[in-house]
């Protein structure tokens, strides 16, 4: 069944650029390796994600009119993104962000110039309502300001948010109880929480936590070790099985939180239980997980469902 919602997604829509290495990497020399260039951003990634998983997205973000944004916006039509909500200021630069993975695919490190975003406002979202309105689900990133994150949070109540790193989660702390979903891994939970996760008990009280401020659901990833997930009584974790003719490799790590969150915005429009969200999303990721680009073009429905059947049952 064709989903009729809309999602629109706020936050960053950036020029990755990655540089991937099969050796140890050697701290201040130079290093041999194969960089790749994508369009990136988290909430561009989620909504990139989405459009594969064939559901219709907005993105409201700020992107220079340079060489990097005329390839974001590109893309983004490519892939069935509409952009029209985006800001687009003649006298910025795009958003970059470059990141080095290490031997085992994951990131060793970062920047990221994320400038341009501070153009967003809170009169450019009110000026956004009517697209908002009528948003089957909005998702929002911690790259914008405490100012548009707030406004949004006591606007709306049907707002997913990915807190992105510890350095950002602190903008969404005293509203996080107007998260309507919070997607987010071990130490940016710990974080927002004040508590250290050493174990299940840890992270029931934690996720326990962040429901009785008013979060409807929570998803804590945990890397290999799977999700653990938290909506009103239903609670638990999904673990893929451990066999090794269905070990996962991860040749890049960058984009799977981002595919985590699109599995759950998908399975949120379809009324899955969180039970079977979890693990729809963690299908995701693993595609996410399995290739060189920040969102894999591999990405479907199908794949997802194969990803369940091949690696997640026992």
């Amino acid at each position: 069944m064709e989903i009729e919602k809309y999602v629109t997604l706020i936050g960053a829509a950036n020029l990755d650029i990655q540089g991937f290495t099969r050796e140890k990497l050697i701290s201040r020399d130079s290093n041999p390796g194969k960089i790749r260039i994508c369009p990136g951003g988290v909430s561009r990634n989620i909504a990139d994600n989405l459009s594969k998983l064939k559901v219709k997205t907005r993105l409201i973000s700020a992107i220079g009119e340079d060489i990097s944004g005329n390839r974001i916006l590109d893309e983004c039509a490519r892939v069935g993104i509409n952009t029209e909500d985006c800001l687009v200021p003649g006298d910025m630069d795009s958003s970059i962000y470059m990141a080095i993975m290490d031997d085992e695919g994951d990131m060793a490190l970062a920047l990221s110039d994320m400038t341009i975003l501070n153009q967003i406002s809170v009169e450019y979202i009110k000026g956004k309502k009517d697209i908002l309105d009528g948003s089957g689900i909005i998702e929002m990133d911690t790259c914008l300001s405490e100012e548009v994150i707030d406004y949004v949070l006591s606007n709306y109540r049907n707002v997913y948010v990915d807190p992105v790193s510890v350095t950002k989660a602190g903008k969404i702390k005293d509203n996080i109880g107007k998260v309507h979903t919070l997607k987010l891994n071990r130490l940016e939970a710990e974080y927002l929480s004040g508590t250290e996760i050493k174990d299940e008990t840890d992270l029931e009280k934690t996720s326990s936590g962040f429901i009785e401020k008013g979060v409807n659901r929570v998803f804590i990833t945990l890397g290999a070790e799977g999700v653990y997930y938290m909506e009103g009584e239903s609670t638990g974790s999904f673990r893929p099985p451990e066999d090794p003719e269905k070990e996962i490799r991860i040749i890049n790590a960058t984009g799977a939180g981002d595919a985590f969150m699109a599995g759950i915005i998908y399975c949120s429009l379809k009324g899955y239980s969180i039970e079977e969200t979890a693990r729809f999303a963690a299908a995701a990721s693993v595609i996410a997980l399995s290739g060189m680009d920040t969102v894999s073009p591999l990405m479907s429905i199908e794949n997802i469902s194969n990803i369940i059947q091949e690696k997640f049952t026992c």
